[in-house]
Formats: C-alpha cells, structure tokens, sequence
C-alpha cells in the first residue's frame, strides 16, 4: 500500500518541523509538501494532489479557514486536519473551519514543556487521525483508535421482547459530528416529547461554544451540560469537555450527572456511560443514535439498550466522514436501522412517534460503502 501523501500547512517554522519530523518517522507516511500560509496551500493542493492536508488556523494572506472554503470551491473532497489553540477564539475558528469543510481537528501543544513533549502529543493526537480519515488501520498512541476494515452490515440481533416505546433519545458522535449534528438537529421539532443527551467527543472549551451554535440552529433549546439538571422535553444536554455525562435517578427525578471518572474507549466524554445510564433510568425505553466517528465508543452500550427493549439507528458508511463508530454497531448486530444522514431525523421522529411507528421493520442501504 502507498504511503499516505501529507501536505503541512503553518505559517511557523517550529510547528511545520515538528509536523514534518512527527510524520516521517512514521512509514505509513509521506509528507510531500509545506505551505507557510492558505494561499501557497492550495496551490498545492492542486499541483502535488495530496491525500490529506493538516492545515493552521492563523496565517498570513490567507487563513486557515479562507484556504479550506477554497480548497472545496475546487471541489476537491481531500480530508482536512486543523491545528487549533485551546482557547475560546481557537474554539471558535475550529468550528468554522468545520463547516467550511474541514473533517476534524487537533489541538496545538501548550506553550509549554520541551520540543519531545510536543511532538508525542502531536504524535498522539494526529497520526491516528490521518489515518482513519485515509482509510489505514491505526496501531499507535492511547487514543481511540479507528475500526478495522469493517464487516459487512449484520441483521438487527433477534430481540427477547418488543420494542419499548422510547423515553429518552441519546446520541453519541466523534470525527464528523459537529457537522452531521448541524444537520440532524435543526431538523427535530421544539415538541419533540423526551429530553436529549449528547456526547460529542470535543475538548472543553469546544463544547461550549459548540452548545451555543447549536441552539442558534435549532428550535430545540441545545445546552452544555452541568450537574443535577432536570431532564425535560425539547432540551438537549452536550457533554462538556473532560466530564462523562450520564442519567442520575434522584428523590426529585431525572437528572443530568457529571463526573470525571476514567477515559472509556479513550475518551471523555464517553459515548458508552451515557448509553448505560439511560438504561438503567429509563428502564430501556431508550433511542440510541450513533453518528460519524473514529473508534467503537457507542457499540457496547448500543447493544445493551437493543438487549433491554430500546432501538438503535446509525449512520451509514456513505455519509459518514469516519465509519468507525457507526460501523461498530452495525457490525456488531446491535442496529435496527442503517441511515443516509439525511434520513436520521426522520427515522428519530418516527420511533418517538408512537409504538406502531417503533416497531417498523429493520432498515439497511442495499450497499455500503463511500466514504470512509
């Protein structure tokens, strides 16, 4: 298999560095090109074809943002990787690049510590992404890593019972999710009749300022959570960065619990204890949805939902930036329903609908395959 051709973008010259000596020491790797700023990136883009781009945010002449708007005016669909500062602003220009176009992100290193420091967490965060969003089996760092090659689609496991009439609607979602989010969301009603928990694999910061995007886009009211919250119709809660969000039984009834228990698949928040809080609370009258995203978080607590009454939808692999969530589930046989992004809301508004509408037979795409 040819090495993943990598273009670096920043206008720095220690970052660029960093990047480029991170990068080659992997052999999966090839980094073919650097551009100090977005103007000079997409002229390369052009000339050097590359299969990924890791691009910067602030730069001269033109900026990160501008250059990916203009990357996909020349409807060039490679994978865009941004290097972002943890900062309010950093968050902030992230999530326009995202919906300019851009697939995911890494955050910089602090300023601080040594140049070795810098490059394992460059090393860390941005190899397993380049990876997964080029198709390539990821074995390196501590970080969720994406699905293998996935297998077929499975039926929907047999159930012991009949489908519960869903109480509760959970969604969990990493690379790609911001966007697919900006999609489902806006197309649910303000009556929709049970609240929402979402986890979105997202850094502090990101996640507040990605609440407040949402609810702009939304008729439902989109919050980030805090602690202890009443669960309501028509409010979403988003995990905040750093805290596993769960379902809390109280004396006063349901509530939104945080905590900051260890990483599960890697992550926290963590897509696994949303989805088995909300079991237990709601006694599986539960509506797992599984969008775009690297790694398996989501897959086992989908198949406990599925194993106490409740249903699943995912995102197919078509539409997905990352099929390694979605593709966990459905592989796994925990999926009543394998979904086009555009049909998600759909497919979400039908099985709150009413019980006849819950039990409506399993749905899969007759082929599987696009995007990665």
């Amino acid at each position: 298999m040819d090495p993943i051709r990598v273009l670096v973008v920043d206008d720095s010259v220690v970052v660029r560095k960093i990047v480029t000596d991170v990068l080659s020491e992997d052999p999966a790797i090839d980094v073919v090109g650097t551009a100090v700023n977005g103007r000079i990136a997409v002229g390369k883009v052009e000339q050097l074809k590359p299969d990924l781009v890791t691009m910067d945010i602030e730069m001269p002449e033109m900026n990160g943002i501008e250059a990916v708007r203009a990357i996909r005016a020349l409807r060039s669909r490679v994978p865009i990787i941004m290097f972002s500062t943890l900062t309010e602003r950093g968050a902030s220009a992230t999530l326009d690049a995202l919906s300019a176009g851009a697939n995911d992100y890494v955050t910089k290193p602090a300023n601080v510590g040594s140049v070795a420091q810098s490059m394992e967490s460059v090393r860390q965060q941005l190899i397993p992404k380049i990876k997964a969003l080029t198709g390539r089996p990821v074995t390196t760092g501590p970080v969720r890593a994406a699905a293998p090659a996935p297998a077929p689609v499975r039926p929907p496991a047999p159930r012991v019972g009949a489908v519960k009439q869903p109480a509760v609607l959970v969604i969990g979602s990493s690379t790609g999710g911001p966007e697919a989010l900006a999609k489902v969301l806006p197309a649910l009603p303000a009556s929709l009749p049970v609240p929402v928990l979402l986890v979105q694999h997202m850094p502090p910061v990101f996640t507040r300022q990605f609440a407040q995007r949402l609810d702009r886009l939304c008729a439902l009211t989109v919050v980030e959570a805090v602690d202890g919250a009443p669960l309501a119709p028509g409010t979403v809660h988003l995990a905040p960065g750093d805290h596993h969000l769960t379902v809390r039984r109280t004396g006063r009834g349901l509530s939104t619990g945080l905590d900051q228990a260890p990483p599960e698949n890697f992550c926290r928040p963590a897509v696994d204890p949303l989805f088995r809080s909300a079991v237990e609370a709601f006694d599986g009258a539960v509506l797992g949805v599984v969008l775009t995203g690297m790694g398996s978080d989501g897959r086992i607590g989908a198949g406990r939902i599925r194993e106490t009454g409740g249903a699943v939808v995912v995102q197919d692999q078509a539409t997905s930036v990352v099929w390694g969530m979605p593709g966990a589930v459905a592989t796994a046989g925990f999926a009543d329903e394998v979904l086009p992004l555009d049909r998600v809301a759909e497919a979400i508004g039908r099985r709150l609908a009413g019980p006849r509408a819950a039990t409506a037979g399993p749905t899969t795409p007759a082929a599987v395959g696009g995007r990665r």
